[in-house]
Formats: C-alpha cells, structure tokens, sequence
C-alpha cells in the first residue's frame, strides 16, 4: 500500500508487535523456510491483523488463515480495511464479509476512509 502514510517507525512497529499484538490476540503464521509470510491475529470476534506477503498471495494462505479466524468465531467476525485497499475489499467480499460501516479516517492512525466489514455464518438447515 504505497499510498498509506508512515505512522510509526520500524523500531515502533516492532515494539507494537512485541507488546501488544502478541500479548493481546490470538496469532497465527505461516512460515516459508525461516520467513514469516502470513499473520493473523484475532480478539473477541475481530480480525485485528491479516497479512500475506505480496510474493505469496494468490496461493490460498489468505483464504487458509481467514478461515481459520471464521471458525475460531462463535460464526460473527468482523475486521477493518482500508476504503481504497480494493484488493483486500474484494477479497473480503469473496469471503462472505459484508460492508456495514464507512468512515472518513478521522479515527484512526492513518487518517484513511476505512469499511468494517462482517461476516455471520449462516444457518444450515436441516
């Protein structure tokens, strides 16, 4: 996302990861050899974080991890992106999720027109 603004340093970045992201959520990655190539974390029927590095998207890990979450979910899950991510927006969209809320940016980090999608697993019947 080249157009996104740099809120915080690498160094920041990290210490985020150490102290809150790993403390706080549920953490899942798929490894490559010795590198980190996907992440999910999820909290109380939210997908905080997904990321898949650009080398490997395209091969399901997305999908994989996005499930994951889904049954982890009690069947409601809801995440952020970024308004103009079309990529992700689609990719959501592929994956049941529904946009329910738009936003200016103003409350958050990036100052970013965001969507809050959800995703409710639907009822199989008998």
């Amino acid at each position: 996302m080249p157009w996104l603004a740099v809120v915080h340093t690498p160094e920041e970045d990290r210490g985020w990861v150490a102290s809150v992201l790993l403390v706080q959520h549920a953490v899942s990655v798929v490894r490559h050899d010795d590198d980190v190539v996907g992440v999910l974390a999820t909290s109380s029927g939210w997908v905080d974080q997904l990321y898949v590095h650009p080398d490997h998207q395209g091969r399901g890990l997305g999908r994989a991890l996005l499930d994951r979450a889904k049954a982890a979910s009690g069947g409601d899950l809801q995440l952020w992106t970024f308004a103009r991510n079309a990529r992700a927006r689609v990719f959501y969209e592929r994956a049941g999720f529904s946009a329910e809320e738009q936003t200016d940016g103003s409350t958050n980090e990036e100052h970013e027109p965001d969507v809050r999608y959800r995703w409710r697993r639907t009822p199989r019947l008998a």
